[in-house]
């Protein structure tokens, strides 16, 4: 188990708005980017992850709504591709906030072998 990743800035020396990390699409890719190298660091693959657990913040570029559509954007380049054809268990909820305040994705991860 992952325990919840962020997203990096796009630009390292600029980490002062959501910008600086991108919209939700953005900022899942960026997370399951990290979630892909800390799994391969333990011999694991993104195919092997089972359940995901997504916190996502209303973006106020959307009213504060929770951006479900950029999520899944983001979801879909690693999960149900033919490279990973695996859709895996999820949850997906908003919350008020995060770890700081110009991140719109937490993403935490179980994945598993079989044996």
């Amino acid at each position: 188990m992952l325990s919840g990743q962020l997203a990096d800035p796009i630009d390292p020396a600029r980490t002062d708005s959501i910008e600086a990390y991108g919209d939700t699409r953005t900022q899942t890719i960026s997370t399951f980017c990290k979630i892909e190298k800390a799994l391969a660091d333990r011999g694991y693959a993104m195919s092997d992850v089972v359940k995901l657990t997504v916190f996502v913040v209303g973006d106020p570029a959307l009213g504060g709504k929770m951006d479900f559509a950029g999520f899944n954007a983001g979801y879909r380049a690693f999960f149900g591709t033919s490279q990973n054809p695996n859709l895996v268990a999820r949850s997906t909820v908003q919350v008020a906030g995060l770890a700081g305040p110009h991140y719109l994705i937490e993403i935490e991860a179980i994945a598993a072998k079989a044996r």
